[in-house]
């Protein structure tokens, strides 16, 4: 496909999912500019992410750091703010401090203190997001990484007063297992809730990232203030092999 036929595939993807997003916001009364798209680039070639912003986007994610690095690097002249989803190792914390603007997915301590040392050390403030488990037991951790509903507090409290981090507020996956498993809009309520918490110790936590391409009705209906799409957007990645 070339790289027309490419933009033109983008753009009518990109509206269909704007479209969707602006109609869950009047259906929960919301107004179209209280929730954020981000678009998840991960497994595409730098070349999409440039045509995404000539569309437009200015908020992107990738959750592999082997793959984000020398896309953001090439990708550096553009007015993008790069988000990191994914889990993230402590050994690829100076890689990533490098060029995300938002960590959503700080699940531990020893997370944050990596972070905070890397960010003081490239002169950057790094915005965090704590990524909650709704399958974990209160204090435990989940399978696709995050922390229980009872670790919030006590991660909150220690991201906000970390050097070069700042508390933006929360992120979830919709569970695979667990009592929410196969009930996206009582996940995202609950992490609504949770939000509502954290929002009392730290008012300038007011992120709340949730829902993906399948269930961003659901996200926007419960409160989300930004949503992470990326296949109804760049389509499915043919599998390799």
């Amino acid at each position: 496909m070339g790289m027309k036929d490419r933009k033109t595939q983008l753009a009518v993807n990109l509206a269909t999912v704007e479209d969707r997003i602006a109609a869950a916001c009047a259906a929960a009364g919301r107004k179209r500019e209280e929730v954020t798209l981000i678009v998840v680039t991960k497994t595409y070639p730098a070349s999409d992410v440039r045509i995404l912003s000539e569309l437009g986007v200015r908020h992107v994610a990738e959750n592999k750091d082997q793959d984000a690095a020398p896309k953001a690097a090439e990708c550096s002249d553009l007015p993008l703010t790069w988000h990191f989803v994914g889990q993230l190792q402590t050994n690829k914390v100076r890689s990533v401090v490098r060029y995300a603007d938002v960590v959503q997915s700080v699940d531990r301590s020893r997370l944050v203190t990596a972070l905070s040392k890397e960010a003081e050390r490239a002169g950057r403030e790094v915005g965090c997001l704590i990524q909650v488990a709704l399958d974990a037991e209160e204090s435990g951790r989940g399978e696709r990484g995050g922390v229980g509903p009872g670790g919030i507090e006590e991660l909150g409290d220690l991201v906000a007063s970390s050097p070069g981090l700042r508390l933006d507020g929360l992120m979830t996956v919709a569970p695979l297992t667990g009592p929410y498993a196969g009930r996206q809009q009582a996940a995202f309520d609950r992490l609504m809730d949770l939000s509502t918490v954290l929002r009392r110790a730290h008012p300038a936590a007011t992120m709340v990232s949730a829902g993906m391409s399948a269930d961003l009705e659901q996200a926007v209906a419960a409160g989300a203030t930004h949503v992470r799409v990326g296949t109804a957007v760049l389509g499915v990645r043919p599998r390799l092999g």
